[in-house]
C-alpha cells in the first residue's frame, strides 16, 4: 500500500524540539576555532557623499583586531544586476561604501574584534564624515528626473518591461463602465527569525569555506565567488538550519563577501550574525510596486479590457526585486479571459533599502491588483463580485492555455475553485449577514472579500526546462541516503523525500537520511524557491529511486539466474523476487552489500506549472475607531496532488497568514528624509496567533502532466490569494458608506480617514 497522499509526521521535528536547530551562529566546528568577529558600521544617512572614514579611534578599543573602510576592499567586485541583460549593469553596490551611501544602513566600514561582546561599541568608535544630499525617496518622482543616483547608467529606471509608448488609447473603446485606481503595494519585510549570518575559513590549499544560511547552497556559491572574484571551485557552501528565508536567502550579500575577506585578510576564521534592527535596515525588503489600474467592460458583468501599469521600487542597488515586474507583468489577466489586456513596468532606483524576493516574487503583486480592479468594476457596475468573478474566468481546460503574455498554463479549474470556495464559507448566508448589519447601521460592520488567483510555479531559465537533480544509495543495513539539490528551510523536505524513496524502495520512512545544502556533496542543484521543490526536486527522488530500481533488477537477475523480464519487486520486503516464486529472491540489503547500489538523476520539467484556487476572507470593521479584524479565512488552493497532506496544509496555513499580515498589518516607513520609522519589532507590525482565526482550508487536486507526481507548488498560494482577499473584505464591509479603496496594511487610522473621507465626499459636491 502507497504512503503517498497519507499524513506522515515531520521525521525534522524531533531534531528540533529536544535538541534544537544549528544556525550558523552556533556552528561549533573546529575549523572555526579561534574566530575573529565581524561588526559593520552602517549609513545613517538616505544619501550622501562620504567625506572622510576615521578608523583610528576604533582600532584602540580593547579587542580590536582590526578596521576597514571602502578603500580597503576596493579591488572586490561590484554586486551586480541578478538577471543580465535586464537590469542596468550601472547601479553595482560595492562590498563597503566607498564615495557614496545611498540608503540608511548600507555598509560603510568593518571592525573586526576578539570576541563579539566588543564589536558593537568598538563599531559607534568609527568617525564617518558625510556631505549629505536630497533623499530620492518617491520612485514617481525618481523615474525621470534629472538628478540620477547612479551618473554613470544615464538612467534612474534600472529595468523596463512592455513599451509604454505602444499602450493602446482606444483600449478601452466600446466599454460601458471603466474604473480606474492608483493603488499601492507596499513595501515589507521578510523578517526571518533568523537574521543574516556567515561563517569563514580558508583552508591552507586556499579554499573558502562559508557557513551561511540560505535557500540553495550552489547558487549562494556562485554569487559569493562572483562578489569575491575568485573561481567558484574555490568555494565551498555549507548550509546549516536556516530559520526562515521566505526568499531572502537566496544568492549572497555583500556583507557575506566581506566576511570571507576579512577572514582571508587576517588569517583566520570569521564569524558575522546582524541584529534584529540590521535585518530590518539592510537585508533586502518585499514588494514596493506603485500601480494603475484600468478596467472596463459591460454593465452584465462582462469585462472586455484591463490595464496595469506598475512602478517598482527597485531601492538603492537593483537586486531580484527589479526584476520582479517582469513576473508581475506575465500574471496580468490572472484566471480570467480578458479579450484586450495590457502591462507595463518600470523599476526605479531609490535612496532605500534594496527590494528582493519575498514569498510570491510578483506574483502576489498581479493578483492583488487585479483582484482590487474586479471588486472596483463590480461596484460601478451593481452586481455582485462573485458573480462578475464566475462571468469572466476562463472555462476549464487540459491542455496548455497560453496567454497573451506568454504565460502557458499547463491546467486548470478556476470557476470550480471559486464555488468550492463560496460554498465552504455559506456566501449566501455571509451576504445576508451583512445586509442585517447595515440595515441595523451596527458599529461593526461585516465584509467578504473574495480573490481569484493561478500563479506560476518551479519556474528556469535552464536549457530544456527547470531541471533538479538526486542521487539515492541503499546501504547494505537496510539504510538509504538521499542527496538533493534543493535546499528545505521549513518546508518538510526531509520527509517527503523519504516517502517518495520509500513507496519505491520499500526502506522504512525513518531510515532514510536526506542530505543537501553541502556543495562538495551535491555540487549541483537549484535550491529552494518559487515554489519548485516538489515538482521538479521530489521528481528527481522518484525518478533516481525507480532508475536505482532498474539497476538493482539486472544484478538481481545475475544472482537469481533468472530473465530481468521475470522479476517483480516487493515493496514489503524491499526485495526482487521470481514471478510466481516468492521464495527465490533477493532483497536490496544483498545486492547493496556486493558492491554499491546508488543511481544520480537529473528530473527536466517541460516548463513551469500554474496552481490555482479562491479565497474568501471575512471581516469585522468598527466604523468608530477604524479597526479591522479578520474573523473568518476561507481558501481552495489547487496545487495537484498532494503528497503529504499534513505538510500542504502547514504551507497554505504559513502563506495564509503572511498574506493576512501585509492586508492588516506590515509596512515598512520611512521619513521624508529617507530614514527607517520601522526598525524595530516595537515599530514593525506583524501578528501573532491571537490577531489570526482558525483558517478553513477546502481541498481541491487538478493534477498537472509536467511531472510524473501530478505536483504544483503550494508555498506562496496564501500570500497570492489571502493579501487582496483581507483587502477586499475591509473595503467590502464600508462600501455601503462611500468607501472606495483603502490602500495595504489597513490600519485603524487608515480606515478611520477613508471613513472620514466618504462622509465628506457629498458636501465637497454641493
Amino acid at each position: 500500500m502507497s504512503i503517498l497522499g497519507t499524513r506522515v509526521l515531520r521525521t525534522e521535528d524531533p531534531g528540533f524540539l529536544t535538541l534544537g536547530a544549528v544556525y550558523t551562529e552556533d556552528v561549533k566546528d573546529p575549523q572555526l576555532a579561534g574566530a575573529c568577529h565581524v561588526f559593520f558600521v552602517r549609513s545613517p544617512i538616505a544619501y550622501a557623499r562620504i567625506r572622510a572614514v576615521d578608523v583610528t579611534a576604533a582600532l584602540e578599543a580593547p579587542g580590536v583586531l582590526a578596521a576597514f573602510t571602502g578603500a580597503d576592499l576596493a579591488d572586490l567586485p561590484l554586486q551586480g544586476a541578478p538577471i543580465p541583460g535586464l537590469i542596468n549593469d550601472k547601479m553595482g553596490q560595492p562590498a563597503l561604501a566607498r564615495d557614496v551611501v545611498r540608503f540608511v544602513g548600507e555598509q560603510v566600514a568593518v571592525v573586526v574584534t576578539e570576541t563579539r561582546a566588543q564589536g558593537e561599541d568598538a563599531a559607534e568608535l568609527v568617525d564617518v564624515d558625510y556631505d549629505p544630499l536630497p533623499p530620492m525617496l518617491d520612485p514617481a518622482q525618481v523615474a525621470d528626473s534629472p538628478v540620477l543616483l547612479f551618473p554613470e547608467a544615464g538612467s534612474n529606471i534600472a529595468a523596463s518591461f512592455g513599451d509604454a509608448a505602444a499602450l493602446d488609447p482606444g483600449l478601452f473603446d466600446g466599454c460601458e463602465a471603466v474604473v480606474s485606481a492608483d493603488i499601492v503595494n507596499q513595501r515589507i519585510a521578510p523578517a526571518p527569525m533568523e537574521t543574516r549570518a556567515a561563517a569563514a575559513v580558508w583552508g591552507p590549499d586556499g579554499r573558502l569555506t562559508a557557513w551561511i544560511p540560505n535557500q540553495g547552497a550552489q547558487n549562494t556559491r556562485g554569487a559569493l565567488a562572483a562578489l569575491l572574484g575568485i573561481d567558484q571551485a574555490a568555494v565551498r557552501i555549507i548550509t546549516p538550519d536556516v530559520g526562515g528565508a521566505f526568499g531572502a536567502k537566496f544568492g549572497a550579500d555583500p556583507e557575506h563577501a566581506v566576511v570571507c575577506w576579512v577572514a582571508r585578510r587576517l588569517g583566520r576564521p570569521a564569524r558575522w550574525a546582524e541584529s534584529r534592527t540590521e535585518n530590518l535596515v539592510a537585508m533586502v525588503h518585499g514588494r514596493g510596486q506603485q500601480q494603475r489600474i484600468t478596467i472596463g467592460g459591460r454593465r452584465d458583468g462582462a469585462v472586455t479590457a484591463y490595464r496595469l501599469e506598475i512602478l517598482q521600487d527597485a531601492g538603492a542597488y537593483p537586486r531580484f526585486g527589479a526584476f520582479l515586474p517582469m513576473m508581475t507583468r506575465m500574471m496580468t489577466p490572472g484566471p480570467y479571459a480578458i479579450d484586450r489586456a495590457e502591462a507595463v513596468a518600470r523599476s526605479v532606483v531609490t535612496t532605500t533599502t534594496p527590494v528582493g524576493a519575498y514569498r510570491g516574487a510578483g506574483r502576489p503583486e498581479a493578483t492583488a491588483a487585479l483582484e482590487r480592479a474586479m471588486d472596483l468594476f463590480a461596484a460601478e457596475i451593481g452586481l455582485d463580485p462573485a458573480d462578475v468573478r464566475r462571468k469572466n474566468l476562463l472555462p476549464k481546460f487540459t491542455e496548455p492555455h497560453e496567454t497573451a503574455f506568454g504565460a502557458l498554463y499547463d491546467s486548470g479549474d478556476y470557476a470550480a475553485a471559486l464555488d468550492r470556495a463560496l460554498a465552504a464559507a455559506g456566501y449566501a448566508e455571509l451576504r445576508a449577514e451583512q445586509d442585517r448589519r447595515r440595515a441595523a447601521g451596527d458599529i461593526r460592520q461585516l465584509g467578504i472579500g473574495l480573490a481569484c488567483y493561478v500563479e506560476i510555479t518551479g519556474p528556469g531559465a535552464e536549457a530544456g526546462g527547470p531541471r533538479e537533480n538526486a542521487q539515492i544509495e541503499v546501504h547494505a543495513d537496510g539504510t538509504a541516503t538521499i542527496l538533493t539539490g534543493t535546499s528545505p528551510h521549513g518546508q518538510g523536505h526531509a520527509t517527503v523525500w523519504a516517502m517518495l524513496a520509500s513507496d519505491e524502495l520499500g526502506i522504512d520512512v525513518d531510515k532514510i537520511t536526506v542530505k543537501w545544502g553541502d556543495t562538495d556533496l551535491v555540487p549541483e542543484g537549484g535550491g529552494t524557491g518559487g515554489s519548485r521543490s516538489l515538482q521538479q526536486g521530489g521528481a528527481a527522488v522518484q525518478q533516481a529511486a525507480r532508475e536505482l530500481l532498474d539497476v538493482a533488477r539486472q544484478r538481481a537477475a545475475r544472482e537469481l539466474e533468472a530473465n530481468p523480464a521475470d522479476l517483480v519487486f516487493d515493496t514489503s520486503r524491499s526485495a526482487f523476487a521470481v514471478a510466481g516464486d516468492p521464495d527465490a529472491a533477493v532483497p536490496l540489503t544483498m545486492l547493496a552489500a556486493a558492491e554499491p547500489l546508488l543511481v544520480r538523476a537529473v528530473f527536466r520539467a517541460p516548463g513551469p506549472t500554474f496552481p490555482f484556487g479562491a479565497h474568501l476572507a471575512v471581516a469585522e470593521v468598527d466604523t468608530e475607531t477604524g479597526k479591522a479584524v479578520l474573523r473568518r479565512m476561507v481558501t481552495v488552493d489547487d496545487a495537484g496532488t498532494v503528497i503529504n497532506p499534513l505538510l500542504a496544509e502547514g504551507q497554505r496555513h504559513g502563506g495564509i497568514a503572511q498574506g493576512a499580515a501585509q492586508a492588516l498589518f506590515e509596512e515598512i516607513r520611512y521619513d521624508a528624509e529617507g530614514n527607517p520609522l520601522t526598525a524595530t519589532f516595537a515599530d514593525y507590525s506583524f501578528p501573532s496567533a491571537a490577531e489570526l482565526p482558525s483558517f478553513e482550508l477546502a481541498e481541491m487536486a487538478t493534477p498537472t502532466s509536467y511531472n510524473p507526481l501530478g505536483a504544483k507548488g503550494i508555498g506562496e498560494a496564501g500570500t497570492i490569494g489571502a493579501t487582496p482577499a483581507v483587502q477586499n473584505a475591509i473595503v467590502d464591509a464600508l462600501s455601503h458608506l462611500g468607501v472606495r479603496h483603502i490602500d495595504m496594511p489597513a490600519s485603524p487610522q487608515r480606515v478611520w480617514q477613508a471613513l472620514r473621507a466618504a462622509a465628506a465626499e457629498p458636501a465637497a459636491g454641493d
